[in-house]
């Protein structure tokens, strides 16, 4: 059946305009997850991390997910055996001779595997090289720890500074304690923490896109981390204590913040070492936090990768001049 003439060229028109919508569509922006440490680990929050955000990426449909995952650890380091007193017997002697033969031989063996483990972390790290990391918008440091072997550390910086966004969840401030360009880069370095801690968390910026929907006060049982080399007048702040998280001493406890470093967007937020931070799933073991404290948490991390990607809004200037 023939159509009339006004219909086929109403539809020629939606066909067009739906090639032209889908032609002129975002390619996703790229984030980079780094979940490799140096030092302590984080399995909880990281295992917790690897549900979670692929979970956001899909929702948003904004940015995909790549990551640098930690390689096999190397065993634990064997312990040198107790060298006897001096009124041991020949007996007593003996064993331990015996004993510190099997250690210098587990030594060996540990080293070995030592060397080939921090080869393996280099390999993994060889996509955050100055080359690699051209294919990426934003990098997240998702709980790392220690002095990760990068190629090029300062030019994972510049790469920053650029113009691309860089994340760092909890432990990030923990990692490079004595690299201070990354130090001020990430706004504040890890000083300590107490025992878990039930907190009344206060939002700085309801408007920012890492802030949006969070309530004040924001009740979140978690690890709070206590900070240094922190200085309000060199960064935006997002979220934050008005007491001490384990003894209520009144104060600045600063949680999450943002900033520019050259072109660049920086946001660091402390929270995310408990599982039930980041998991909403109400039968989760050991649940603690009520499942609409993850919920918040997962907003409050989509907003912070929409915004260092610049695709979401939010103020970076310092509040305290």
């Amino acid at each position: 059946m023939k159509q009339p003439i006004g219909l086929s060229i109403v539809k020629a028109l939606l066909g067009l305009l739906v090639v032209g919508v889908t032609a002129g569509a975002a390619e996703p922006k790229r984030v980079l997850v780094v979940c490799v440490t140096a030092g302590f680990r984080h399995t909880e929050g990281i295992e917790a991390s690897e549900r979670i955000l692929p979970k956001l990426a899909q929702q948003s449909g904004a940015f995909t997910l790549d990551w640098v995952r930690q390689p096999p650890e190397a065993p634990p380091a064997p312990r040198r055996p107790k060298e006897p007193g001096p009124d041991a017997d020949a007996a007593a002697r003996q064993r331990y001779q015996e004993a510190l033969a099997r250690f210098e031989q587990e030594n060996a063996r540990y080293k070995a595997a030592q060397k080939g483990f921090q080869e393996q972390m280099r390999k993994a790290l060889e996509k955050l090289s100055p080359q690699n990391l051209q294919q990426y918008d934003a990098v997240i440091f998702n709980n790392t720890t220690g002095d990760l072997p990068l190629p090029d550390r300062q030019a994972f910086l510049d790469w920053i500074k650029s113009g691309k966004g860089f994340i760092g969840i909890h432990a990030a401030t923990d990692t490079y304690h004595g690299f201070k360009p990354y130090i001020e880069m990430i706004g504040g370095e890890f000083a300590g923490h107490g025992p878990q801690s039930t907190v009344e968390i206060i939002n700085q910026d309801p408007q920012h896109a890492a802030c949006k929907g969070i309530s004040t006060p924001w009740v979140v049982h978690d690890e709070i981390y206590l900070v240094k080399n922190f200085d309000r007048k060199q960064v935006h702040g997002l979220l934050t204590l008005d007491k001490h998280p384990n003894n209520r001493t009144p104060g600045d406890y600063p949680i999450a913040w943002c900033k520019r470093y050259g072109q660049g967007r920086v946001l660091y937020t402390s929270l995310g070492h408990r599982a039930d931070v980041w998991d909403d799933d109400p039968k989760l073991r050991g649940r603690q936090n009520p499942p609409e404290v993850a919920r918040a948490y997962q907003q409050h991390l989509n907003g912070a990768i929409l915004w260092v990607l610049g695709l979401a809004p939010g103020d970076d200037a310092p509040q305290v001049k």
